[in-house]
């Protein structure tokens, strides 16, 4: 079976055609389970933060489905835990649930279902609350943090606190809360997070100072984010007269799905692969176009972007020459 990326990103004027290559798959009829862990805060009058913890299936999630009552309202993919929903109304009952899906197109169950209510809001408040302080935080063992932070000294009507890692939004809590608990980091990692209040009228402070939080590595954690055993190869296509190089690896040993790859050659980033549907599940292989001309050298590595959206490490640098192979 023939895999294609939906998105593959060319960062450099060198045109590159990536070929994705798997084995034959047998009908897979066989369900994810249901996703568990459900969380909905409210993060202002028009919108909710859900969250939900990864579903399994017996060859691998492709996706989330998120249904506000008996209606579905968005497709989420699979390295994504959480989504913010939109266009909400002030002072409304709102009900949420998650189900998963594969490739194959099977649904899991419903999550559990969970309510809440948005708050009610004042038109005419244009003033964002101020900024939070005071963050402070520690790791919590080798794969999460705990941070806690102080409370306005007056009432800003705050009704969630949005928690950034890198720039990215990770968590939400509610406005009277101060503390957060943040799970999925990884073992003998260095992370920045920082803080923004939100009110009922969608204002957002501005971001607190930085915290930075390493996290230890725990025993038996494995350290190495880089692909497994990679591999270069070559060969030509007779009827074009070009070379290729054939990339091979298995995906690193880390908890979820690895969503993207970054193919480097000769030290400089080429080409980011996004994977569409499912990320290949055992030996993943690729092919490069590398041109027409024989006698080309190219030093190439790869690195995977890992479930918590940080960049693993490269695999090692291989080097390969394009020259008369067979086709």
């Amino acid at each position: 079976m023939r895999r294609t990326p939906t998105q593959v990103a060319l960062v450099t004027a060198a045109a590159l055609t990536l070929v994705a290559c798997g084995g034959g798959d047998d009908k897979d009829s066989e369900a994810p389970s249901a996703p568990t862990g459900l969380s909905v805060q409210a993060g202002s009058a028009l919108s909710a933060h859900v969250m939900w913890e990864a579903a399994k299936d017996n060859v691998a999630v492709s996706g989330y489905v998120v249904y506000r009552g008996k209606d579905k309202i968005k497709d989420v993919p699979a390295e994504k835990l959480m989504i913010d929903i939109t266009g909400l109304k002030p002072s409304t009952a709102y009900s949420f649930s998650v189900r998963a899906k594969d490739a194959a197109g099977n649904l899991s169950p419903h999550s559990q279902k969970k309510p809440v209510t948005t708050p009610a809001v004042t038109p005419e408040d244009k003033e964002a609350p101020a900024q939070p302080v005071k963050l402070r935080g520690k790791h919590h063992g080798s794969k999460g943090a705990e941070l806690t932070w102080s409370a306005p000294d007056k009432d800003q009507g705050i009704t969630s606190y949005d928690i950034l890692q890198g720039g990215s939004k990770i968590h939400s809590v509610s406005g009277d809360a101060t503390k957060a608990e943040v799970t999925g980091l990884r073992p003998g990692t260095d992370y920045s997070f920082t803080l923004q209040a939100r009110d009922a009228a969608d204002n957002t402070s501005p971001a607190s100072e930085p915290l930075k939080i390493s996290t230890p590595k725990g025993p038996g954690d494995d350290p190495d984010t880089a692909p497994i055993s990679f591999k270069v190869a070559r060969h030509k296509n007779a009827k074009e007269g070009a070379y290729y190089l054939d990339l091979s690896w298995l995906p690193p040993k880390v908890d979820g799905e690895v969503p993207s790859y970054e193919i480097h050659l000769n030290g400089s980033l080429t080409t980011t692969l996004v994977w569409g549907n499912k990320a290949p599940v055992g030996r993943t292989t690729e092919s490069v176009y590398a041109g027409k001309k024989p006698g080309v050298a190219y030093k190439v590595k790869i690195r995977a972007k890992l479930p918590d959206g940080e960049w693993g490490s490269f695999s090692p640098e291989l080097t390969m020459v394009t020259g008369e192979a067979k086709p």
